[in-house]
């Protein structure tokens, strides 16, 4: 088993990556080194001021600004990155990161499988990582999970898969402020749709990540993707931790997703995703439908909690991403995701690397 404990930095403390910091506290074999954010209301101060948890033996950690301050080469074993939703946008934090010979966790939904948006950035990550001896991987509940590997899992039983329709009901309440402003959450219709038409709402983003990888997966060929997004209206007013609709103004979204075959639609994906849906009577859950020899029909009410599910799914990566030759990696790569319940250096191969 591995000596040294397996030494950690989070880059983003919002909701994800101050979950990250609470799960990592709670296991056996992890050292929070460092913690980066540019919030004015966090630098300077204590992660177990900003978390409410007692520091214990844990050595302490005071959130700094500049990212620089904290990494050096190779003075971490991998740095989870929570922050952003495109590669575009993650990649100059990833590249630095590459460069100072970190493995990478990214919570950016497009690098779920970066090549279907950006093959030329995921082509230059990757030849980054095999230049500095790292990994990187882009992960999270959805995609990364849901909807995607979850699914390519299940026809892992199949003789013959036919036609795929997945669908997510989930609650938009656990994620931050910068996710409720991607959605258009509390904003009137007529400015969501001003918004829609300027192309400042993101919506959900992972729809043509989720489908490339399940096309790749099987072998199929993608002729074609579209997707979809409608405001979803909320009739009585509602409240999350980070997020305010009115009755009468936006909830949420409702996304639709589709993915041709060569030529046939075969891939179909919906994503209602609301703050507090249950406000409304809305029962959330994940369906999987796959028709083909032997058919799988698969249900899961109520839905996996969102923020608990992309926390954990980061944290249970870390050893698989150390243990993993370098480059840039997908869901697809490495060992199945499973729960992190005893000492994580009993899960580190110190002659893989």
């Amino acid at each position: 088993m591995r000596k040294e404990n397996v030494k950690v930095v989070i880059w983003g403390f919002g909701a994800m990556g101050s979950g990250m910091a609470k799960l990592i506290l709670s296991k056996k074999g992890f050292t929070i080194t460092g913690v980066c954010d540019k919030n004015p209301r966090y630098v300077g101060k204590s992660i177990f001021s900003i978390l409410k948890v007692d520091q214990h033996k844990h050595p302490d950690v005071i959130i700094k600004a500049n990212i620089e301050e904290i990494i050096t080469n190779k003075s971490c074993d991998v740095v989870l990155l929570a922050t952003d939703s495109f590669t575009a946008k993650a990649f100059p934090k990833i590249k630095c990161l590459l460069e100072h010979q970190v493995n990478v966790i990214s919570t950016a939904e497009e690098m779920a499988y970066p090549k279907a948006n950006e093959p030329a950035l995921t082509k230059e990550l990757h030849e980054l990582a095999l230049k500095n001896g790292v990994t990187v991987l882009g992960t999270g509940i959805n995609p990364g999970m849901m909807m995607d590997l979850l699914v390519i899992a299940m026809t892992g039983v199949m003789e013959k898969v036919e036609e795929i329709s997945v669908s997510r009901v989930n609650s938009l309440s656990p994620f931050g402020e910068t996710v409720m402003e991607e959605q258009g959450v509390g904003l009137s219709i007529a400015a969501f749709k001003e918004k829609q038409q300027q192309g400042l709402l993101a919506g959900h983003v992972g729809f043509r990540e989720s489908i490339t990888m399940i096309a790749d997966a099987l072998g199929w060929n993608l002729s074609k993707f579209s997707q979809s997004m409608e405001p979803i209206i909320t009739e009585v007013d509602r409240k999350s931790a980070f997020g305010q609709a009115l009755c009468g103004h936006v909830a949420g979204v409702d996304m639709i997703g589709e993915g041709e075959v060569d030529g046939k639609p075969l891939i179909h994906m919906r994503h209602p995703q609301q703050i507090e849906p249950g406000s409304a009577g809305v029962i959330t859950g994940d369906y999987i439908t796959i028709l083909g020899t032997p058919p799988v029909n698969l249900r899961i009410n109520p839905e996996i909690d969102g923020g608990k599910g992309t926390i954990a799914i980061c944290v249970n990566m870390i050893p698989h991403v150390i243990n993993a030759k370098p480059g840039l990696k997908t869901m697809l790569d490495l060992p199945v995701p499973r729960a992190i319940m005893g000492d994580v250096r009993q899960m580190i191969d110190e002659e893989e690397r």
